[in-house]
């Protein structure tokens, strides 16, 4: 018999035991922290190592929650997402490097607002663990920043005293629990 193929793995976001985050600055001075309620993406693998994975993700842009509705509504108006012409949001990898023991670079294309560009995210393997129901869990820390503008997200205020309401710097926090699948 020839040699066996490596049989693909595929790993599923656990949405119970993730969070997906971002935080910009407002008036320069403070962080506004949102997330997004709706999500999901996989993960697929062949082997056991994360550094030859295809990632892809998208989230519900109608999900969008700062802890303040008139924020949110605003949000996802058409001075930012747009959420009635572009509901989703998406990231497809395109390489994922070992840096470390534990680290990663994740490279792939972003989509929000219709518009797609490359981007870097650095992530932190938190290990693997098995649940009391037997299936194998494996944990992650994502971040990056990405700039707003670039994306179409272009909304733009200045205050009487000259100052830029919000940045185009997006930090991205995402906090990822996978469930390998039989």
């Amino acid at each position: 018999m020839d040699a066996q193929a490596t049989t693909a793995t595929t790993w599923i976001i656990d949405p119970t035991h993730s969070e997906v985050q971002f935080k910009v600055k407002h008036l320069m001075v403070s962080t506004v922290t949102g997330s997004f309620g709706q999500y999901e993406g996989q993960l697929v693998m062949n082997g056991d190592d994360f550094e030859d994975a295809q990632i892809s993700f998208s989230a519900d842009i109608a999900s969008i929650s700062t802890n303040n509705e008139q924020r949110d509504t605003h949000l996802k108006s058409a001075d930012f997402f747009d959420a009635d012409q572009f509901p989703k949001l998406t990231f497809t990898s395109t390489g994922m490097k070992k840096t470390g023991d534990d680290a990663y670079e994740l490279s792939g294309d972003l989509t929000i607002h219709g518009v797609t560009k490359p981007v870097v995210l650095k992530a932190e393997y938190g290990g693997q663990m098995q649940d009391f129901y037997g299936q194998t869990k494996a944990g992650f820390e994502l971040s990056g920043v990405i700039k707003r503008k670039e994306f179409g997200l272009s909304w733009d205020a200045v205050t009487e005293a000259g100052g830029v309401v919000v940045s185009d710097d997006v930090r991205l926090i995402m906090n990822i629990q996978v469930t390998k699948q039989a």
